[in-house]
């Protein structure tokens, strides 16, 4: 009888175990197509991006909305980040974190707001919520397209749309919810999958490899018999999620590598980004045998820089 106990208990343990699925992290925003024809947008670099701080200060349907989403979410077993919390995170920052300088140089690196946003949230995937109420007579319905885009890459992995069914008196969040229903497990399972792929074979961001004008050296240049762009590739061979990494474009001044898969986990159990991994190729580069100085910048959580020559 013990002995069938304890297997009993040990079959338990591992269902419990299996079924406790690591799950990505979402952010639900407002979409930029919502924002753009709603007028909550600002201008930064000629570009517009949308104005979120705003949006949830002017129009009380957006908190509305989204915490209708983030709940359907997070019944589902996501871990949500809450935008509003992030932009009173954003709001109390310094203005310092704005502008990132070399110390030699003066040669500059800024973001976007979008891209402070993520850093800030380190949110897996970003949820985009787009929604129209269309009246049909004395009835209104909802229209609403649900976008699932990776944080680090900005490539879109899971989408849903549709309309949901009229009604005379019904909230703009029962209508979307009962629109949303239908498609939220398709839509929540192809975000689960690709976060399962992201951690089987690794995330993917982008380093960028630039040289300082008055550098002595470039990519082309020789350090104990090997060419500097050969040193970095081949580090890239031996330090990427099944060597996986695709070396877009290549010269003497300047590298591109692109689809680089990284750990979602570092060995010391916390969250790798871009900024982490390209930090140890940063160290990699500045000690023997070949103490290249260099300046590590960021756009984003996917997108790094290592500049070669001087921090």
């Amino acid at each position: 009888m013990k002995m069938r106990f304890l297997i009993g208990l040990i079959f338990l343990s591992c269902m419990t175990l299996l079924g406790q699925e690591k799950k990505p992290t979402l952010m639900v925003v407002p979409s930029d197509l919502w924002c753009f024809q709603n007028d909550f947008y600002t201008s930064f670099d000629g570009e517009k991006f949308p104005d979120y701080a705003r949006a949830f200060q002017e129009s009380p349907e957006v908190l509305q909305v989204v915490s209708q989403i983030n709940g359907m979410m997070a019944e589902r077993g996501f871990p949500m980040k809450n935008l509003e919390n992030v932009l009173k995170t954003l709001k109390s920052n310094a203005l310092e974190d704005e502008l990132k300088m070399s110390k030699e140089t003066g040669s500059d690196l800024r973001e976007s707001p979008m891209d402070m946003l993520r850093k800030s949230a380190k949110a897996d995937i970003i949820v985009q919520l787009t929604w129209t109420v269309e009246e049909q007579g004395p009835k209104k319905a909802i229209n609403f397209i649900l976008q699932g885009i990776d944080a680090y890459t900005n490539k879109q992995v899971a989408t849903a749309t549709g309309i949901g069914e009229p009604s005379f008196a019904a909230s703009i969040p029962v209508l979307l919810s009962e629109a949303v229903t239908v498609h939220i497990d398709d839509f929540a399972n192809s975000l689960q999958a690709h976060f399962d792929d992201l951690y089987e074979n690794g995330r993917e961001i982008i380093i960028r490899i630039q040289v300082w004008d008055d550098w002595d050296k470039d990519l082309e240049s020789e350090i104990e018999g090997r060419e500097i762009g050969f040193i970095i590739e081949d580090w890239l061979a031996d330090n990427t999620k099944n060597g996986s990494f695709n070396t877009s474009d290549i010269t003497e001044n300047m590298a591109i590598f692109e689809q680089v898969r990284i750990p979602l986990i570092a060995e010391n159990g916390r969250a790798m980004d871009a900024r982490r991994y390209t930090r140890q190729l940063s160290k990699f580069l500045s000690e023997q045998p070949y103490s290249i100085p260099n300046k590590l910048m960021m756009k984003g959580l996917g997108r790094a820089t290592l500049i070669l020559g001087s921090k």
